[in-house]
């Protein structure tokens, strides 16, 4: 029923020569459609045919502008290309594009439009409209431009461990070393790299700040937490279901970090858990070193896809084949890990910084998630279709971290091993909530005070921090790196907003996981049919769809959080054995 042998869409409206280098090539489009006749059903719907192939033109070479950008942060031209998209080509693309959004809007035929097909598409050009201002053009165009600021200050960033250099995500690894001593020395090393960038990313921070509030503020909104909601598509929920969140982590989650926490403290042999022992595992046990590099790790992620569902594992090779992949760490490159769907090609992108880690491999998979799903939504019909929410985006991505576990073997073929790898990842499952919550959280406060200080924006994440942070854990002596830890958090300086989704998805994943634990093909078959979807349906009916309620109330959270740890509580017993 699926497949991954996807091909380019074929050009039926552009030349098939047709490439985007300035707007004087796009215009004449732009200008076809606002001039065409819509004169039936019929013309109405070749003409968003027509539209939607320009705009996935349009929309892949933004990306690949982009993709190479953060590949390679170094490069000055690759920039340029993406700040004279950002800049010349986007500001001239907005204001037709609100055109056609009201042509389409007025079109006596679009009332005729399937409803169950078209419903979301619909709700998503009419908040277009109500978002879009002529006067926030040029202020959009430069904050696409600043946002990507952060990925070169982080990309500049190295230290030198044992006399030689390495990147951020590169040193990491020795945050799992059985030596305490080198743990502590690259912990200090890494937070001492990051804050001499501090001023300067508070800097950055303050114009995104600005920028960003007077956008609402042009738009009628009393604050920018209001306006990005909307343009986010958050119909389904707002910021006090965001609270809700919040309470219900403190109040279930909490008690179960620590609880892990305190065992974790038991098992070093410490008398206080420091922030470097996080990581770490016992004396004498050797740190988990699933891949030796990236061709390992695509292989091993391949084959271990491959024994959950072939057709994941051909998403991956199809993605290998036409070269869609950058996998490992190097300085220079922007940080993080991201899957970028590709309108056109169909296959998407995946970025990441590999460094040999467990914690690579989840990226790994989850990003396989993301790119799965772009692979099933490649057949719809529009572009637009194909725009789903981004909670059920990172569902598709979380789901697959703890599907792949039950073939982890292939990256860990020791027992023993495998066992610590599967009780490292569902520790990770719960701690995760309290970092979302704590993002989430300083977001809120940010937005609906933005006239703070420095001084009161460190305050405030000290203050949220403590709240989701275990008392188990000593920051003695920390204090000035700990007050602008949320300087590492790339969504909030690139994607504001975004990350209550990795909560609510969290929440998703692990109901699609309590499915596949009764009955794998069922929840397999959950999983694709919503994902196939694309953003066909409302968020809650792709819940639906996958066999989930959208529901993240204490209760719901509380529950889940109890399957983990019980599920947790058997391979430690495995283990331990």
């Amino acid at each position: 029923m699926y497949t991954a042998d996807i091909q380019k869409l074929p050009r039926h409206y552009l030349l098939a020569t047709f490439e985007l280098t300035d707007w004087n090539g796009l215009a004449p489009f732009f200008e076809e459609l606002d001039g065409r006749e819509l004169s039936s059903l019929t013309a109405l719907e070749q003409w968003l045919k027509d539209l939607s192939e320009v705009e996935s033109v349009i929309s892949e070479d933004a990306c690949w502008r982009q993709i190479r950008m953060t590949c390679d942060t170094e490069n000055k031209s690759l920039e340029e290309a993406f700040n004279y998209f950002m800049l010349e080509i986007q500001p001239q693309i907005q204001p037709w594009s609100d055109r056609l959004n009201r042509k389409l809007m007025a079109c006596p035929f679009t009332a005729s439009l399937d409803t169950s097909t078209y419903f979301t598409f619909l709700r998503s050009i009419r908040k277009q409209i109500d978002l879009f201002r002529e006067a926030n053009i040029p202020i959009i165009a430069s904050l696409n431009v600043l946002q990507q600021q952060f990925g070169v200050i982080s990309g500049k960033m190295a230290i030198t461990v044992k006399g030689q250099e390495y990147t951020l995500q590169q040193a990491a690894l020795f945050l799992e070393d059985e030596d305490r001593s080198l743990r502590e020395e690259v912990y200090l090393k890494i937070a001492e790299r990051r804050f001499q960038d501090q001023a300067a990313l508070h800097e950055l921070f303050d114009q995104l700040l600005e920028q960003r509030n007077l956008i609402a503020k042009q738009a009628g909104f009393t604050d920018y937490r209001a306006y990005r909601f909307m343009e986010l598509g958050r119909f389904d929920y707002d910021h006090t279901t965001c609270e809700q969140f919040h309470e219900a982590v403190r109040d279930h989650v909490m008690p179960l970090v620590n609880q892990l926490y305190q065992q974790k403290l038991k098992k070093l042999g410490v008398e206080q858990l420091r922030p470097w022992d996080l990581e770490a595992e016992p004396a004498g046990t050797k740190p988990l070193r699933p891949f030796s590099n990236a061709t390992d790790l695509m292989e091993k992620s391949i084959a271990c896809l491959n024994a959950l569902d072939p057709f994941f594992a051909a998403c991956l090779t199809r993605m290998q084949q036409l070269g869609h992949l950058d996998l490992e760490s190097r300085k220079g490159k922007a940080p993080g890990g991201y899957n970028c769907p590709l309108a056109v090609s169909g296959a998407p992108f995946i970025f990441m910084n590999a460094a040999g880690t467990l914690d690579d491999v989840t990226t790994m998979v989850h990003e396989g998630g993301h790119a799965i799903h772009s692979f099933l939504c490649h057949s719809l019909a529009l572009n637009g279709f194909k725009e789903y929410p981004t909670e059920i985006a990172e569902v598709a991505s979380m789901s697959m971290e703890l599907f792949s576990m039950d073939h982890w073997n292939h990256f860990f073929t020791d027992p023993v091993e495998l066992n610590r790898a599967k009780e490292q990842q569902l520790e990770r499952v719960i701690t995760i909530f309290p970092w979302v919550a704590t993002i989430d959280k300083f977001q809120h406060w940010i937005y609906t005070h933005p006239d703070h200080t420095h001084s009161e924006r460190e305050e405030q994440w000290m203050r949220i921090a403590q709240e989701f942070t275990s008392p188990l854990i000593d920051f003695t002596g920390l204090e000035k790196y700990r007050r602008v830890l949320w300087q590492r958090q790339l969504h909030l300086f690139e994607v504001p907003f975004y990350y209550i989704e990795y909560g609510i998805a969290q929440l998703g994943a692990i109901g699609l996981w309590q499915q596949y634990k009764r009955n794998p093909t069922t929840a397999l078959q959950n999983y694709l049919q919503a994902l196939a979807l694309g953003g066909t349906r409302t968020l809650p009916q792709l819940f639906e769809a996958a066999g989930l309620s959208f529901d993240f109330s204490g209760t719901r959270i509380s529950e889940l959080m109890q399957f983990v740890k019980a599920e947790l509580d058997q391979i430690t017993v495995t283990t331990s054995s």
